[in-house]
């Protein structure tokens, strides 16, 4: 949640930061009625695109800058200084969405991405503004507690859409919590939380669909 400097960026910024999130709902959502390869296909070129359009604008592309800056400006948590590329969350989403949809059927593809882009908003909104009781990596158990409600409710939402039996449930209430524990120690894996989440939570549910 910190600045290029380390420090926190505002929480009005942090908000925008989330609906850009948010926004990103139309992915699970596509998973559940367009064909599968298809749409793996088109989240890895996306990746892609995501990743050369960050490395045109670490090189400074004058007009990119300009763009970027306008839609995104204040809302980077590390912006980069002139010539570095610091990759944000924008490609681990893409090739996250790639993965899960690889490796699951798309229904529980869609459930993966669903508890990433709903609990991480919740565990940022709700910790930033209400946490009090601090655990690790500056992080707040109030935080954890919105990803798990906030994830599962995803999780759900989705299973419902799909149309899945009512064990998948219990299975999506279950893989919530390593995924919440990825959002927990994302400092640790070394990994972005955006890719850690889905997959993770994927998994969960999968295992279940194999004891079916």
């Amino acid at each position: 949640m910190t600045s290029g400097n380390g420090t926190p960026i505002p929480y009005r910024d942090e908000f925008r930061r989330k609906l850009v999130h948010l926004s990103s709902l139309w992915m699970p959502a596509a998973m559940c009625f367009l064909p599968r390869l298809p749409l793996c296909l088109a989240f890895g070129i996306l990746c892609l695109l995501n990743l050369l359009v960050e490395h045109a604008y670490a090189a400074g592309t004058p007009w990119l800058v300009r763009l970027y800056d306008r839609f995104f400006g204040g809302m980077l948590r590390n912006a980069p200084g002139k010539g570095q590329w610091i990759i944000s969350g924008g490609p681990y989403v893409f090739a996250s969405a790639c993965l899960t949809l690889a490796l699951f059927p798309r229904e529980i593809a869609a459930c993966g991405m669903a508890v990433m882009l709903l609990g991480d908003t919740a565990a940022a909104l709700i910790g930033r503004r209400f946490g009090r009781t601090r655990i690790i990596n500056g992080k707040s158990l109030e935080g954890v507690i919105a990803f798990l409600i906030a994830g599962y409710a995803g999780c759900a939402l989705f299973l419902l859409i799909s149309g899945m039996p009512p064990v998948f449930y219990l299975a999506g209430a279950i893989g919530v919590f390593p995924a919440a524990a990825a959002e927990l120690f994302e400092k640790q894996l070394r990994l972005d939380d955006n890719f850690t989440i889905p997959v993770l939570a994927g998994a969960v549910l999968a295992c279940a669909r194999m004891f079916l």
